[in-house]
């Protein structure tokens, strides 16, 4: 009787885990779309253009950033550790970050113009792979 009892618990407590393992978690990675890899250096007036954030922006779906290094590098980032951006139509805005709060009563200004963020005409077209997308700005 004691070694039934004692299977019976073994066995319980072998199942107990898949149990609640099966209605748990975020979903895998088939919950996760395509994405391709995007990277490219953003310039203005042909000079690097450093520390500006690149924002991909698809029709439906998760948006996808990266922020440009010194020498106007970026790569997109989908979430905190998967890079890459969602394959596809894209709109795309370039901004500067607000270094400090806008004083009451004015607005913010972005030295970037306002067709390549605010009011973006940029779109492109991410496909599955290495994507090199490339941006010359003009002021």
């Amino acid at each position: 009787m004691m070694k039934s009892s004692k299977l019976c618990l073994l066995a319980l407590l072998s199942v107990f885990p898949l149990i609640f393992s099966a209605g748990c978690g975020g979903g895998g990675a088939d919950d996760q779309p395509d994405l391709g890899t995007v990277t490219g250096i953003v310039t203005m007036d042909g000079a690097p253009l450093p520390n500006v954030t690149v924002t991909f922006t698809p029709a439906e779906g998760r948006a996808s950033n990266g922020v440009t290094d010194e020498a106007g590098k970026y790569e997109l980032g989908y979430l905190r550790d998967t890079m890459g951006a969602v394959i596809g139509s894209h709109n795309v805005s370039i901004t500067t970050p607000q270094e400090a709060p806008t004083p009451p009563g004015q607005t913010y200004k972005d030295p970037i113009p306002a067709k390549y963020n605010s009011e973006t005409t940029l779109k492109e077209e991410v496909k599955a792979g290495e994507n090199t997308i490339n941006f010359d700005l003009t002021s």
